[in-house]
């Protein structure tokens, strides 16, 4: 039986073909849009995940200013009215539970290359063995060609590899000279691509040197500390808070510095993400509303066009859950038809995307496509379709046998 039904509603949609086509519109410009959202949405919060992950769980990050910051990007200092210093840097070391600290000065500088220029980011990094020794396992600092800067390296730079393939006409090599600032650098090292925007983006060149060419001979920009074996990073990032605010004499709210470990920000970041995917989900989802309606509208068109064949079922023995099974299957194949175009589509558009993305070197930006997010869809599709057409199918199925037959 439900298979002849199943038979007869996929013959009166082919029977009505445009209005058929015009009703999944609907369906299918909202499906569309919620599975690219979605899965651009979750590919972020994968990409950002992996780049943070890459920093270390027993990693804490100390930026200038209070309040929600910049991050693992040491730019910060650039947007905040706050500082932070060499003497910082000695204060979170002596706070007990940390193994090492070291602090990052960074600034946007003119690099020329064989007369062509460009503005990046310059970061002066430590060239101590300790803090040579803790970069190493920081994913964002990475040498992919080359060797990492040296204690007694003076003008010698590493250049992150998006910089030395892709924002220059020639390719930049080991050994090749930069005009910083118009001070000359040789390039030692390449470094690997680590995913975040600003990290790949930038010229690594000696702490000492940076804060020559910048005249800031004590200012740090970001603090990286390294949590001792077995101790909980947010139990001594709540002691770096307090050593902070005691040494910089103010109370606590008060804070003219941030101090977040790497879990922390993933928190923050994957909330702001989720509660913006929200809001997006949630517009798109208007368009799923609309397409509902147009199917309710397109069934109860469909109930009245067929008064006469539903009165013929019911005489030759249709019974009324029938007769509402058939107008359900209906409504839920043009909800399901509907879906597997809108999945189809909006996985193309978050592929679209990520191309789009990647070409502009913002690798954080992938469209994450999962069996649960495409088997959710469809499914989704398909309830819309039948919550729609439930009104048009009881009343097809409450219809007088009699009168129905009559109509014309």
């Amino acid at each position: 039986m439900i298979t002849d039904l199943f038979s007869i509603a996929y013959r009166n949609l082919r029977r009505r073909k445009l209005r058929t086509f015009l009703t999944l519109l609907g369906i299918v410009i909202g499906v569309s849009a919620v599975v690219a959202l979605i899965s651009v949405g979750q590919g972020m919060q994968m990409g950002i995940n992996d780049m943070f992950e890459g920093i270390g769980a027993d990693m804490l990050i100390i930026t200038p200013g209070g309040g929600v910051e910049t991050g693992v990007t040491p730019v910060s200092s650039g947007i905040s009215a706050s500082k932070l210093y060499k003497h910082d840097v000695d204060v979170v070391n002596s706070v007990s539970g940390i193994e090492h600290a070291f602090g990052m000065i960074s600034d946007i500088a003119k690099v020329e290359f064989r007369g062509q220029v460009r503005y990046l980011m310059i970061f002066g990094v430590p060239t101590d063995k300790e803090s040579k020794e803790m970069s190493e396992g920081i994913n964002l600092f990475k040498i992919e060609q080359g060797r990492r800067l040296d204690a007694g390296d003076q003008y010698k730079a590493v250049v992150a590899g998006v910089v030395a393939r892709d924002f220059f006409d020639k390719e930049i090599e080991i050994g090749d000279k930069l005009l910083i600032n118009d001070v000359e650098f040789r390039v030692v090292g390449i470094q690997k691509k680590s995913g975040s925007p600003i990290h790949d983006r930038m010229v690594a060149i000696p702490s000492d040197t940076a804060r020559e060419l910048f005249d800031k001979p004590e200012e740090v920009s970001t603090i990286f500390a390294k949590v001792k074996e077995g101790v909980s990073p947010s139990e001594v990032a709540e002691k770096v808070e307090r050593a902070m605010r005691d040494d910089h004499n103010v109370d606590e709210g008060e804070e003219d510095f941030t101090v977040e470990s790497a879990e922390q920000m993933i928190s923050s970041l994957n909330t702001i993400l989720a509660a913006v995917q929200a809001v997006l989900i949630g517009i798109a989802a208007i368009s799923l509303l609309v397409g509902g309606i147009g199917i309710m509208n397109t069934m109860y068109t469909s109930v009245v066009e067929q008064t006469s064949n539903i009165g013929l079922m019911k005489a030759i023995g249709a019974r009324n859950h029938d007769i509402m099974l058939l107008f359900l299957l209906e409504a839920g194949i043009v909800g399901l038809i509907g879906g597997v175009i809108g999945v189809s589509i909006g996985i193309v558009l978050g592929k679209i995307v990520e191309a789009a993305a990647v070409g502009f070197g913002i690798d954080i930006f992938k469209a994450a496509v999962t069996p649960e997010l495409v088997i959710g869809a469809l499914l989704f599709s398909f309830i819309i379709g039948t919550v729609s057409g439930l009104f048009p199918a009881r009343r097809a199925a409450k219809m007088n046998p009699v009168d129905a037959m009559r109509y014309r």
